[in-house]
């Protein structure tokens, strides 16, 4: 390994720091890596697992999509806080933690090659939302007899990795929140509008219904389809660890300088942990009414439909059942392509968010642990551009492999929830003992984020033992 000393790519400088902003319009204004967070958070996790769920338990697990939504801001924001406080990234600062340190990013590491697998569940669910679109209403094949023989969307998948890769290896911070923040703004109106046209269906729903799932029932035949979704909803594992970069890239560091002892320091850090609180709850607001919006509509039409069985195993068989219910309304071409879209801008959204903050990820994984040196801010954007120009790629080739973006989901969903505790520990640990404390929480602020943790470690301990459980039972 090399000596990685010389230069810092976080590195904070006394001269950039800035004003924060004082009043909640100007720190609206100010607000970035919550969007692109959720951006990242609102794909196959919603539109596949929540539907999914939706789809097996109809509405009574409610109740679970809004406390996984809600729950995990607590760990987002305790990491953002010591990245304001120390300008360090999530992956510096795991691997500065005393005994574990080392293990926890090199587990972060594994998790993420894993994950890839959701990635590439979006390549292919993109693929196969286009030729569901072009061809209307023609459903591609879950498995075929070949790889590449039988599967129309693949051409689609490969010209969407195309544009990622072109896109995302910019590098530019400033792309990916234009970008990022177009497709939350679609799919956001898109899945609302979705459930709104309910009412002019026969699958139209109440109060009656909604109460039913706010009961804190947990059917059994839904279980591991729910410990999955509490990896996936919400800030995943891997979101809540690129969040962080998105604050120090957005400025939000930057702009309250290196840590000191003066009372401008703490002013500062204040004001702009201030803007990060917005950022991050204004992002909750976007991705649970798009989460609530899909875990609805498969518990109204298609828990019936399928009699608990879930979905169908391809994006495009799902995005057809849902577009026959709005055929009465917009027409089946119409139906079709409101459909679509919805499910385009979802699933892009995060194939991108993914894309661009993986490769920032791994090249400071590169970085802290000694594997490449970097002497100046454009041997970092070069790595971030490789990778980033890599990445869909190799997202589209497991797509080609495994061919089922349902699978692809579970997977990655599962390890993502089983490291979530992890992340949770490593907060608290970063919370009582490296945070300033001039800028740490109040007691019921750690209450939460206690309660925050506790829920990532039952769900993750109880998905083990289930997933043990059916291996050997």
């Amino acid at each position: 390994m090399t000596d990685n000393t010389s230069f810092d790519p976080y590195g904070l400088s006394p001269d950039a720091t800035e004003e924060p902003p004082r009043t909640f319009g100007g720190a609206l204004t100010r607000i970035g890596p919550g969007l692109i967070l959720a951006g990242a958070i609102v794909g196959t996790g919603e539109l596949i697992a929540t539907t999914h769920v939706g789809a097996q338990a109809g509405f009574a697990l409610l109740w679970l999509v809004i406390l996984s939504c809600f729950i995990k801001v607590f760990v987002q924001i305790e990491l953002g806080r010591h990245a304001i406080s120390s300008g360090e990234t999530t992956l510096r600062s795991l691997r500065n933690l005393p005994k574990v340190g080392v293990l926890l990013v090199w587990w972060w590491l594994i998790m993420v090659t894993v994950t890839q697998t959701q990635v590439g569940a979006m390549v292919g669910g993109v693929g196969q939302a286009i030729h569901l679109a072009v061809s209307g209403g023609d459903v591609p094949p879950s498995t075929s007899p070949g790889l590449l023989r039988g599967r129309p969307e693949l051409p689609w998948a490969a010209m969407t990795a195309v544009v990622t890769a072109v896109l995302v290896g910019t590098g530019s911070y400033r792309i990916v929140q234009y970008v990022i923040t177009s497709l939350v703004i679609v799919f956001t109106l898109m899945t609302v509008t979705c459930l709104a046209l309910l009412g002019a269906t026969n699958r139209a729903f109440g109060w009656q219904e909604i109460s039913s799932g706010l009961t804190f029932q947990l059917p059994p035949d839904a279980l591991m389809a729910a410990f999955a979704m509490i990896g996936i909803t919400g800030v995943g594992a891997s979101e809540l660890i690129s969040y962080p970069y998105w604050c120090i890239e957005k400025g939000y560091a930057r702009n309250t300088g290196p840590r000191s002892e003066l009372h401008d320091w703490e002013r500062r850090a204040r004001g702009w942990m201030r803007v990060m609180h917005v950022d991050a709850w204004v992002s909750m607001a976007v991705y649970t009414t798009s989460t609530l919006a899909f875990y609805l509509l498969g518990a109204a039409v298609l828990f019936g439909d399928t009699e608990g069985r879930g979905l169908p195993k391809t994006v495009a068989g799902m995005l057809e059942t849902l577009s026959g219910m709005y055929e009465p309304v917009l027409g089946p071409r119409g139906a079709l392509w409101f459909i679509v879209i919805g499910a385009f801008a979802t699933l892009y959204s995060t194939l991108f968010a993914a894309a661009a903050g993986l490769s920032r990820m791994l090249t400071d994984f590169l970085w802290v642990n000694g594997f490449i040196r970097l002497k100046t801010e454009q041997d970092r954007l070069r790595w971030v551009r490789g990778f980033g120009m890599c990445l869909p790629f190799l997202s589209l080739t497991l797509f080609i492999l495994i061919a089922n973006p349902m699978l692809m989901v579970i997977i990655g969903g599962f390890i993502q929830a089983v490291t979530l505790p992890m992340i949770g520990a490593a907060a608290l640990f970063l919370r009582y003992r490296r945070t300033d404390r001039r800028i740490t929480p109040g007691v019921v602020w750690d209450v939460f984020l206690w309660l925050s943790v506790i829920m990532l470690l039952v769900a993750a301990l109880y998905g083990v033992m289930k997933q043990i459980g059916n291996s050997f039972g």
